[in-house]
C-alpha cells in the first residue's frame, strides 16, 4: 500500500518535471498522510494543457451520500479499478499524477514495533504515482475534490517490506495517463505494473 510520502520539491521543480502551467504555493512536506489536501496533477478540463491542485487524500465518489474521509479508499488496487463502483468512473476520465520525492514504508519485525524505511529513486528525481480523482457536492451546495494513490503488487525491492507499492509511473507515460479522451481499459492498465528494482533504494528510518 502506500500510506505515507514525502514532498520536498519546491513548485518550480514540479512544474518544470510534470510539465503543469501555475499552481498552488508548495512548502516541504516530510511526513503527508491520509485525509490531508495533497498536489495532484491532472489534465485542466476547460483548456488542454495539465494543472497542479490541491486534493484531499482519500477518494469519495461523486455518487457517495456523505463526503466524510474513509480510510479504505487511500489506495485503490490496479487489478479491480475496472469493477469496483468506487473507483470505476475515476479510471475512466478522471485519471491524475501524485508528486512525491519518496515514500514510506513499515517492515514487521516479528515484535511490538515496526521498522520504518524510506524508499527513494536512485537518481534523485521526482516520482509520478498514478492517481484517480473525484469531486463531490455536498446538499448544500460545497464541492470537494479528493484522490486515491493506485497501487500494484510489490518488485523485488519492495517485496520483503510489504506486497503491495504504489504504481510509479516513467515521464514518457505521463501524457496517456493524463489523457480523459483515452479510455482503453487494456492500454491503461498495461501502465500500472510495478517500477523497475533499479529504480527505487531503501533506507531503513531510525526510530530513537
Amino acid at each position: 500500500m502506500c500510506g505515507r510520502y514525502l514532498q520536498l520539491a519546491s513548485g518550480e521543480a514540479m512544474a518544470a518535471w510534470f510539465g503543469f502551467q501555475g499552481g498552488p504555493a508548495l512548502s516541504p512536506r516530510f511526513n503527508i498522510a491520509p485525509s490531508q489536501n495533497v498536489p495532484v496533477v491532472r489534465r485542466a478540463e476547460s483548456r488542454g494543457h495539465s494543472e497542479c491542485v490541491l486534493m484531499r487524500w482519500g477518494l469519495v465518489p461523486s455518487w457517495a451520500k456523505e463526503g466524510s474521509f474513509n480510510f479504505s479508499t487511500i489506495n485503490a488496487r490496479a487489478e479491480t479499478l475496472v469493477e469496483k463502483p468506487t473507483f470505476c468512473n475515476s479510471f475512466k476520465r478522471r485519471r491524475c499524477l501524485v508528486p512525491a520525492d519518496c515514500f514510506y514504508e513499515w517492515k514487521a519485525t516479528g515484535g511490538k514495533h515496526k521498522q520504518p524505511f524510506v524508499i527513494r529513486p536512485v537518481d534523485g528525481k521526482l516520482l509520478g504515482f498514478a492517481g484517480l480523482w473525484d469531486r463531490w457536492h455536498s446538499p448544500a451546495g460545497e464541492t470537494l475534490e479528493s484522490m486515491t494513490i493506485v497501487t500494484t503488487a510489490a518488485n523485488d525491492v519492495m517485496r520483503p517490506l510489504h506486497e503491495r507499492m504504489p504504481v510509479i509511473l516513467p515521464p514518457e507515460h505521463f501524457a496517456l495517463w493524463l489523457d480523459p479522451a483515452c479510455q482503453k481499459t487494456a492500454l491503461l492498465t498495461s501502465l500500472l505494473m510495478p517500477c523497475p528494482n533499479e529504480l527505487l533504494f531503501l533506507t531503513p528510518v531510525s526510530v530513537e
